[in-house]
């Protein structure tokens, strides 16, 4: 129909003329309440970005003489925001002369990317800078799992 008329059946219906498809030969229009209809894209749009999960740069920070306990801790925490989908930067701090030995801040993120092989992969190589030195993992194969049948669950479905 021509726009003239298009625009008229709008008007007696109390509606607006929306060009949806302005590249089509010819442009394709609909006799819609354009109200209602932008009302209704953002409500798709809240309810596609409620859908998603941001992932976070979270950090983790060592000290070059950390203890054994402290290490296995740290790299715990390391995991579980791993497979909740963040990814983590892991900064070794370097306090007074400890940066002439930065061959151990080195050597410390080695043994947590080592720990760590399954679950992250390296994202960003060790960079130093000023008393710092950090790496970034990301999330790796292993995500979130879902949580393991026990021996008891499969004995009873037997």
């Amino acid at each position: 129909m021509t726009l003239a008329q298009a625009l008229e059946t709008a008007r007696k219906n109390g509606l607006d003329l929306v060009e949806v498809a302005p590249t089509a030969v010819p442009p394709v229009c609909r006799v819609i309440d354009y109200g209602k209809y932008r009302y209704e894209q953002t409500k798709k749009e809240r309810v596609a970005r409620k859908g998603q999960k941001s992932s976070e740069l979270r950090e983790i920070r060592l000290r070059p003489k950390i203890g054994e306990h402290d290490l296995e801790f740290k790299v715990r925490a390391i995991k579980n925001f791993l497979i909740d989908g963040d990814k983590v930067k892991v900064t070794v701090m370097f306090r007074g002369r400890e940066i002439s030995h930065a061959d151990l801040g080195w050597k410390l993120l080695q043994r947590v990317m080592q720990i760590l092989e399954g679950v992250a992969v390296l994202e960003r190589q060790a960079v130093v800078e000023g008393r710092r030195m950090h790496i970034i993992l990301a999330p790796g194969t292993t995500q979130k799992s879902k949580p393991k049948e026990t021996q008891d669950a499969k004995v009873k479905d037997s």
